[in-house]
């Protein structure tokens, strides 16, 4: 029997716990919802560098910013992986004037 990647969990007895459970299905959109975003912005920004407009990446980029820094201020990504790729955007951003 092959096993599906969604695999049923077991029902929880605990009342707690049930809670706990429906607390986690939201979460889990939640953060499901914004990491979806995170990769989009960062997509958007590094396809108007690929296209080579300066000032439009620079526009994203700024939007990008934002995003990046709500997503690690709410612990779905580490501090360091937000400012690692907001480095790496900046970098690319920079170079498309050289």
């Amino acid at each position: 029997m092959a096993s599906s990647s969604k695999a049923k969990k077991k029902t929880v007895r605990l009342a707690s716990g049930r809670k706990r459970a429906r607390q986690d299905v939201k979460l889990n959109a939640a953060n499901t919802a914004l990491r979806s975003k995170f990769r989009t912005v960062i997509k958007n920004v590094q396809k108007a560098v690929v296209a080579g407009d300066k000032t439009k990446a620079a526009e994203l980029f700024k939007t990008a910013q934002n995003v990046i820094d709500s997503v690690a201020d709410k612990g779905i990504f580490h501090k360091n992986k937000a400012a690692r790729h907001k480095s790496r955007l900046s970098a690319k951003i920079k170079a498309l004037a050289a």
